[in-house]
């Protein structure tokens, strides 16, 4: 299985960029691991938002392949923890996916094509974060999900 983290927009912040791509690392030490960026939309101060989320579904949706497991990464998704998180991977895993593709969308969210294309919702948390804070989150949860899968040390229990 490979797993995808398809991201609207890039960061610029060199700190940010660095600690994903440590997690990224990682990650692939374990299972074939992927973060793809589609560029941010230009000219869009003028667009009203459901027309800027439809074009921005357009290009989420050109990324997805047919048997995709497409899993959203959305305030209203459900919330795992680490270990339940890893515990569903894991069972993904068994189900020999080709491709799991996580998703962040941009600022005003998903369009109803991307909603209905999904395999279903994830949350973080019940706060909100920037786009470019949740690359790292997500990442960082990947790494300690496999690490938890594998039984190693990173993660503790208290």
């Amino acid at each position: 299985m490979k797993i995808i983290l398809l991201l609207v927009g890039k960061t610029e912040n060199k700190n940010l960029i660095a600690l994903q791509e440590e997690y990224i690392k990682r990650v692939n030490h374990y299972v074939g691991f992927e973060v793809i960026v589609i560029p941010e939309m230009r000219n869009t101060k003028n667009m009203a938002v459901n027309e800027q989320k439809e074009r921005e579904g357009d290009l989420i949706l050109k990324y997805l392949n047919a048997n995709d497991n497409v899993i959203l990464l959305d305030e209203n998704g459900k919330q795992y923890s680490s270990e339940k998180f890893a515990r569903f991977l894991e069972k993904k895993m068994l189900e020999s996916l080709k491709r799991m593709v996580f998703v962040v969308g941009g600022a005003y969210g998903f369009s109803q094509q991307v909603y209905k294309r999904a395999d279903a919702l994830f949350s973080l948390s019940e706060m909100t974060f920037s786009h470019q804070m949740v690359r790292v989150f997500f990442t960082e949860q990947l790494y300690r999900a496999f690490t938890i899968i594998n039984g190693e040390p990173y993660h503790h229990k208290g």
